[in-house]
């Protein structure tokens, strides 16, 4: 049976448009299935427009706090129009890149609407029946809503709807301390708002080290944010106005409600039955190739569940257009798969958790830990708070780094290419330019040689006497 293409793609988000680019570069004939803006939640929702609310935040910030570097300013006046005026413009520039026009010149059909498959072999769109040789399915996630009681009827905002507030709310309640809840809870709070987060754990973003979250939980109540650990929302009503949540512990009010409590895979609206495509509420179940039950449809991105990061996504996508168009022979590798928090300070972590390398390895785990208070460029930055703490083995294989501090999002690489490359923790070591940030890295390598030293009382016995034998002929 011929067919009108060699790959469709479903979903115009990272996954989804790295593959239809790479695609349509190697001359294979691909459309890309859009329903609404290439760019996805990324672009429009998620990574881009957040990081440039906290820069505008991180300004208002530095005003506010000048004075701590002998420099007096009145307070600013914050207007948040303006600041989210900032932010649609770097969406807008952005959206360039992304655009319509640069696929198509690219040889890529761009098709919008909403389809669904209607056997194993063809999705529908606008009425139009595409066939192909192979299929990916790139159609992300969407915000999690928790099942609160009055929540739907009190209104709420996702970060699909954060970016287009223009009047700063007098006060905002966060309920998720993950990583958006946390990221999106200090903008607000910088911008003026009165932001109380709501946590379910003991500790903000449980999914990192706790000691390093527990970092940045002490800045975010040092400038004022509320958190409120082991609490959850009961229900919620409005009273004049205002919006209720009932704790059982407390109620707190507020003018608006955000809601960042992960995220769901966009499966629905697909008829993947139809397709023969297995898949839970978790996501669209794929082998380590990235093929889905129907071996000629593939599935990237946050559709998958696992790890809901841009870059994994374009890594994945990569994968799976390769395996697509030409042989199903690259597996996906999850190895090394950094992230970061950008908070301030930001926390960044690639590999495991103290705790997870001690189930795993026993006895044959170093902790290696360097504070920034150490680093002099931190200091002169006035931001020698946090630290960085790799995890290793006896050998000097890296398990894993976790940072947190000033910049730790662009200071992780390091321990990410080191790990990535086998190579073992001294590597790091190599000469760094000082006064840098950097220096962290080789500053926390050089302490398992500091450990194993302090084990070592053989060595240590040796070089006493070696000493003391070399003073002594040297009188």
């Amino acid at each position: 049976m011929s067919v009108e293409y060699d790959l469709v793609v479903i979903g115009g988000g990272s996954a989804g448009l790295v593959a239809a680019s790479a695609g349509a570069q190697i001359n294979a004939k691909v459309a890309l299935v859009e329903k609404h803006l290439l760019g996805g939640d990324c672009l429009h929702y998620g990574c881009v427009p957040s990081k440039s609310l906290i820069h505008a935040a991180q300004i208002a910030y530095n005003v506010k706090t000048a004075a701590r570097f002998g420099i007096y300013t009145s307070e600013p006046t914050i207007n948040l129009k303006e600041a989210m005026n900032h932010v649609h413009r770097v969406v807008d520039t952005i959206q360039e890149h992304d655009s319509t026009e640069r696929f198509e010149k690219l040889g890529v059909e761009v098709i919008y609407g909403t389809g669904q498959f209607v056997d194993q072999s063809t999705f529908e769109v606008n009425g139009r029946q595409l066939k192909a040789r192979a299929f990916l399915i790139a159609t992300g996630s969407r915000p999690a809503v928790p099942p609160v009681p009055g929540l739907k009827e009190a209104g709420f905002l996702t970060n699909e709807q954060i970016f287009n507030v223009t009047d700063r709310p007098d006060a905002i309640a966060v309920i998720g301390a993950g990583p958006i809840g946390c990221e999106l809870g200090q903008s607000f709070s910088r911008l003026g708002s009165e932001v109380t987060l709501l946590s379910s754990r003991d500790v903000i973003m449980p999914k990192e080290d706790p000691e390093a979250a527990a970092v940045v939980q002490r800045q975010m109540i040092d400038e004022g944010v509320c958190i409120l650990n082991n609490t959850r929302a009961e229900r919620v009503e409005v009273k004049e106005g205002k919006k209720h949540i009932f704790t059982g512990k407390e109620t707190i009010v507020v003018d608006e409600i955000l809601i960042a409590t992960g995220r769901t895979p966009n499966v629905e609206s697909l008829n993947l039955e139809a397709a023969g495509v297995s898949y839970s509420a978790k996501g669209i179940e794929v082998d380590d190739k990235l093929r889905t039950s129907n071996k000629r449809i593939y599935a990237a991105g946050d559709v998958i569940g696992g790890y809901q990061f841009t870059h994994v996504a374009g890594y994945e996508a990569a994968i799976a257009m390769q395996n697509a168009l030409i042989f199903p022979t690259k597996k996906a590798d999850y190895r090394v798969i950094p992230w970061a928090t950008f908070t301030d300070p930001e926390l960044s972590r690639v590999g495991l958790t103290e705790q997870q390398a001690r189930d795993r390895y026993g006895d044959d785990v170093f902790v290696l830990r360097q504070n920034f208070d150490g680093v002099d460029r931190a200091l002169a930055e006035s931001a020698g708070y946090g630290f960085a703490k790799f995890i290793t083995k006896g050998d000097g294989e890296i398990l894993g780094a976790h940072i947190v501090g000033i910049h730790a999002g662009e200071l992780i690489h390091e321990a990410v290419l080191a790990m990535s490359q086998n190579l073992k923790v001294g590597a790091l070591q190599c000469i760094h330019v000082y006064p840098t940030l950097s220096e962290i890295s080789p500053k926390t390598a050089l302490q398992l040689t500091k450990q194993k030293y302090a084990k070592n009382t053989f060595l240590q016995n040796t070089l006493r006497k070696f000493f003391n034998w070399r003073r002594a002929i040297a009188s």
